[in-house]
């Protein structure tokens, strides 16, 4: 039973498993933040290749 509680092969799928789980929410989390910013950025882009001045 002892054999059991320290073995440690997993602990590092499980250290990675987590620090990717925390990436994959802040990035959830920038997307959800700057989203509306950066759609406005890419409107404002489309208008002006549509409309360029002088034409």
């Amino acid at each position: 039973m002892l054999n059991i509680l320290k073995d440690e092969n997993g602990q590092g799928m499980v250290e990675y498993g987590l620090i990717l789980g925390l990436i994959a929410l802040a990035a959830v989390g920038a997307i959800v933040l700057l989203g509306p910013s950066i759609s406005k950025m890419f409107s404002d882009a489309k208008a002006k290749l549509d409309n360029p001045a002088g034409t």
